[in-house]
């Protein structure tokens, strides 16, 4: 016999953990389905772990901004600390991006964002680097990191704590609609329930094919790699735009990495040793006194970005196929942004309420269009 649910939610990472907590919240029977043993093993617990308020998207920037309002109350609401420490961002842009990049800034500030541009100077006194080619930089005192799989864990316990249930080793095998209600089949049980989400993730493709629909999310390959113990201090994550590296302290070492522009899609395993030669050199060039640092190669690793088209979301119901939604495809920035989403996207759900979310919908491929972000890290 079927389980009965309100909502069904594939994938329970910290996306589908923060959908489910707010789910229940108002009132919601939910059931999180994980096909992994334990949850928050995907790609929340591959994710750096950043936070960001400079988008030069105002509604990404607006996804953080609640984000980072929900992370800051954490330990009053959920009664644990997420992990939030206000290290700071720092981009340096050369010509090419520098007017688009700043104006961008611009408009998040007049939107009462705390974001500074800094000359050249001025950027130096935050972390020492080459400014061969670069014109300016942006700094955000309030963006900084979190602990992604603290916050999932949370969630989903808090989740629980109001109803919902968590079923692990249990992978959406095929979903049909019946009427008004769609049966999930798992290797374990079957669930019926009027709404179901599909937050897999970087497999989100594969259980949307499995429910009769297409998803333009690929899996990309990160890597992420480490230096030795180096005596770094707290500070930002420094992004170079021009060649796309980034790094920022890890304790006493320096995590760094770039996105490979040539990786094509695909579920590749094991941390990308060929590019990591590629960063190490970019690093080196940036930051002259990076090639003086060890490396620590055994602490390396890597996980999937889940990429659409746009390297956006898409957030919203399945058009055609009332009852189905989506929660996939941030391209990298799905940590940041679950918790304003969870939210979001439940009152949708529940409310008809879709909160600045249409323009994540899935719909827009069909009809052309693209949410465009410069910020992608």
């Amino acid at each position: 016999m079927a389980r009965t649910f309100d909502a069904v939610i594939v994938g329970a990472g910290i996306v589908g953990a923060s959908l489910a907590y707010h789910l229940a919240e108002r009132g919601a029977r939910v059931a999180v389905l994980e096909a992994a043993p334990a949850p928050a093993t995907g790609a929340t617990a591959k994710s750096a772990g950043g936070i960001r308020l400079q988008f030069s998207n105002p509604q990404n920037a607006a996804l953080s901004a609640e984000s980072l309002k929900l992370l800051k109350a954490f330990p009053e609401t959920i009664g644990v600390d997420a992990g939030y420490r206000p290290r700071g961002y720092l981009f340096l842009h050369p010509a090419s991006s520098w007017p688009a990049w700043s104006e961008a800034m611009r408009r998040l500030r007049a939107l009462g964002y705390p974001v500074e541009l800094l000359p050249l100077e001025k950027a130096r006194e935050v972390v020492a680097f080459d400014s061969e080619c670069l014109v300016g930089a942006s700094f955000g005192p309030e963006d900084g990191v979190f602990d992604p799989p603290t916050v999932a864990l949370a969630y989903l316990k808090a989740a629980r704590e109001k109803g919902a249930e968590l079923f692990t080793e249990s992978p959406l095998l095929k979903a049909k609609k019946r009427v008004e209600t769609w049966r999930i089949e798992t290797p374990k049980e079957t669930f019926e329930a009027p709404l179901w989400v599909n937050a897999a993730g970087a497999w989100s493709a594969r259980v949307a094919e499995r429910a009769g629909y297409r998803l333009p999310v690929e899996p990309y390959r990160r890597s992420v790699y480490l230096t030795a113990p180096a005596g770094a201090r707290p500070g930002p994550l420094v992004v170079d735009a021009g060649s796309g590296v980034y790094f920022r302290p890890e304790g006493p070492r320096y995590l760094f990495g770039a996105s490979h522009p040539d990786q094509p899609p695909g579920f590749f395993e094991g941390v990308d040793w060929e590019w990591f030669e590629e960063v190490a050199l970019l690093m080196s060039q940036r930051f002259p006194w990076f090639s003086s640092l060890g490396l620590d190669l055994k602490s390396a690793w890597w996980g999937y970005y889940a990429e659409t088209p746009d390297k956006n979301a898409v957030l919203g119901p399945v058009p055609g196929l009332s009852g189905a939604w989506v929660a996939t495809g941030f391209s990298g920035h799905g940590a940041q942004h679950a918790p304003a989403v969870g939210r979001r996207l439940a009152g949708w759900m529940l409310e008809g309420q879709e909160g600045g979310l249409a323009a994540f919908s899935l719909s827009r491929f069909d009809k052309g269009a693209r949410v465009f972000e410069a910020g992608i890290v």
